[in-house]
């Protein structure tokens, strides 16, 4: 089977010849074909979303809402379906995918209220008989490129909010799982969506360069690594797009000596370990302040990990499945080596660990390292992987220094009983997210996802209110009538009188 592209609301095959495999992460087995786009295709796509912005911009925002609702209810009703194509492509466990498109759906609920979101501000006679007034207007065609970790999710944390405003959408997803969110787009044409205005091209930087450089696209959407962030951000803004490019992580976790250690414990693994450590808000630095906090919670987590189960996503048993690629695993497995390379203690090494009926799939069991230090690499990179470090402090002032010197700021946490601490690491801390006795502070769909620093580029978060305001421009009107118009010229600067 051979995946193509879907192009004012029929599918395409893809003429360019140029194919990608689509891996079961969990065998090894290659089960489709992906089309990556030419040049041709991708203008094909933005042209028909080109065509479709006028009509659908000028619809009232209640009808566009209606779509939404709709949209949502046709993601419930095929949840399962959408459940076990994101474990066949991506490896994640079905409860962790579910659980995936369970938060996704927060943004469709948000989408669902756009006529309120989308209302301006009125002032009544700011001088004799003038009025002024803001509107919120769509920009046009917006680009959505998308991560391989959440095929779903974001993908609905991006084209759900643009149409909603008034927007047309061309979504690139991610080459490694394209399936859920083709089936995704399908069911926003199902909900309504008319031709044109939800696109899809599959492929690679082919894909990505040309969508990112062409002269009618007006916004680009992206969530990846810091490196492909950081170019996607530099390369559109130079061609005149407004751009919100979400980039890497290195999350840490502050475990004060007050702190429940075994609630601290539980929250890291499922922080660290939880989607094979492929999540950008997953804990992958543990901040231990005091050698006894240190030594008792990595005790807590060896004894954990001993229990984890690491097996097929489908197993209705596994707590861990696969890394996405046989590659990925190759690249996380290298970090592993050189964390021992660089004297960092090995507590768990996960490289040897036998799945049941996964002998040639991407696994690698959770590692965890204690004696981190800031020189290392493995504390310095994005691992991506169920890799934890453990790093030692004396004081909370230290951990705070360790966060703010990073040059990543997705996300952190503490655990603390102590609210002085809690609301002193709240404020000083220099992250975009943050949880107090919460490991992973995704927030709500009805607030805000960005990080600071180089976990992003560009001026918006996405989702929530931050991604209407990106996806809509204000236009400020100042308006008076003929009768209230005083005869003659006037040449000064204009004063309300």
């Amino acid at each position: 089977m051979t995946i193509g592209h879907l192009i004012n609301g029929k599918p395409v095959a893809g003429t360019s010849g140029r194919l990608g495999a689509v891996h079961d992460p969990a065998t090894g087995e290659v089960t489709k074909q992906v089309a990556f786009a030419s040049e041709a295709e991708v203008a094909a796509a933005v042209a028909a979303a080109a065509e479709a912005f006028p009509a659908w911009a000028a619809q009232p925002p209640a009808r566009r809402a209606k779509v939404m609702f709709r949209l949502k209810q046709l993601v419930e009703q095929h949840q399962d379906e959408l459940v076990r194509l994101i474990t066949a492509e991506h490896g994640k466990v079905l409860s962790d995918a579910a659980g995936s498109l369970a938060r996704a759906l927060e943004i469709v609920d948000f989408a669902c209220g756009i006529p309120q979101l989308l209302k301006g501000e009125f002032s009544e006679n700011v001088g004799s008989g003038i009025d002024c007034y803001t509107l919120r207007q769509p920009v046009g065609v917006c680009v959505g490129i998308t991560p391989f970790n959440f095929p779903a999710m974001v993908p609905l944390w991006m084209f759900p909010i643009a149409v909603a405003c008034g927007n047309t959408f061309v979504l690139k997803p991610s080459e490694k799982d394209p399936s859920a969110p083709m089936r995704l787009v399908e069911l926003a044409l199902e909900a309504g969506l008319p031709p044109g205005v939800l696109n899809v091209v599959n492929g690679d930087k082919v894909a990505v360069d040309a969508l990112i450089t062409h002269p009618r696209v007006a916004a680009v959407s992206f969530v990846g690594s810091t490196a492909i962030a950081e170019y996607i951000h530099r390369t559109a803004s130079a061609h005149g797009k407004r751009v919100q490019a979400l980039g890497g992580a290195k999350n840490h976790a502050v475990v004060m000596p007050d702190a429940d250690l075994d609630l601290a414990a539980d929250a890291l693994m499922g922080a660290a370990y939880g989607s094979a450590g492929e999540r950008c808000m997953a804990i992958s630095v543990g901040v231990a302040v005091g050698d006894a906090v240190a030594d008792a919670l990595v005790a807590k987590l060896k004894e954990r990990l001993a229990r984890l189960q690491v097996r097929p996503g489908a197993d209705p048993k596994a707590e861990m499945g696969p890394l996405v690629t046989r590659e990925h695993l190759a690249k996380v497995r290298s970090y592993v080596e050189q964390g021992v390379e660089e004297g960092a203690a090995l507590v768990v090494d996960g490289r040897a660990v036998e799945v049941p009926g996964g002998r040639n799939g991407f696994f690698l069991g959770g590692c965890l390292f204690d004696r981190v230090t800031p020189e290392m690499k493995i504390y310095q990179e994005e691992i991506f992987g169920p890799v934890l470090g453990i790093v030692r402090v004396p004081n909370v002032e230290r951990a705070l220094s360790l966060i703010n010197r990073h040059e990543l700021g997705n996300g952190t946490a503490i655990f603390t009983r102590d609210g002085d601490v809690a609301r002193e690491f709240v404020t000083r801390v220099q992250a975009g997210m943050v949880g107090v006795n919460v490991p992973i502070p995704v927030p709500v769909g009805f607030h805000s996802f960005g990080g600071w620093k180089r976990s992003l580029f560009g001026d918006h978060g996405i989702y929530g209110t931050e991604g209407v305001h990106f996806y809509t421009r204000q236009k400020t009107v100042t308006s008076r009538w003929p009768s209230a118009v005083a005869k003659g010229a006037e040449l000064v600067f204009p004063t309300m009188k």
